[in-house]
């Protein structure tokens, strides 16, 4: 699994990474394996991670 770089978001990501205001959570349609089946899971790019906002951000 990879981290994504500053900036590049993925498409379950509610901003990029580093967002003041966000944090990461489990992906909920692979609950953070990035594997959906035998293919990578195209909400969080495979990395079993999300971006979300926190606190109403």
């Amino acid at each position: 699994m990879s981290t994504p770089s500053k900036g590049q978001m993925n498409p379950g990501d509610d901003a990029p990474p580093g967002t003041p205001g966000t944090g990461e959570d489990i992906c909920p349609d692979c609950k953070g394996t990035g594997k959906i089946g035998n293919a990578e899971c195209q909400t969080c790019g495979g990395t079993g991670k999300i971006i979300e906002g926190i606190g109403g951000a």
